[in-house]
């Protein structure tokens, strides 16, 4: 089964870091990303921009809305994402606890299924 590792960041706390503390996070995070890769158990990986560039975009009656951020009333953000395959819940779970962003993140972790399937809310 694939599941959806969801980095939820603090708006600005990539802000609070040095270039040096950054650059080390990120490092740790390609590690992470190099050793699922290794294990045949990743999919897909990207780290996203801040909200700064980030853009919404929605449709009330019937009209396109389109917001450019920030977005004051954000308190987080999606920093990035890991696409696991071929891995169960538990295991999804397990992997998800050894992520360096949980150390200053939330990990989310969802199982990929259709929008139509309750089976897996």
């Amino acid at each position: 089964m694939s599941y959806m590792l969801l980095i939820h960041e603090p708006v600005g706390q990539r802000a609070t870091r040095t270039e040096a503390e950054g650059r080390a996070a990120y490092a740790a995070m390609q590690a992470f990303g190099e050793g699922l890769a290794a294990e045949g158990k990743l999919k897909a990986v990207e780290s996203l921009a801040g909200l700064s560039s980030a853009v919404r975009v929605s449709q009330a009656g019937g009209h396109p809305q389109v917001l450019d951020g920030p977005f004051a009333e954000a308190k987080e953000m999606i920093g990035g994402f890991f696409l696991l395959k071929n891995v169960g819940r538990e295991e999804a779970i397990a992997i998800a606890q050894r992520c360096p962003a949980a150390q200053w993140a939330t990990v989310e972790v969802r199982p990929l299924a259709p929008c139509f399937d309750e089976s897996q809310a």
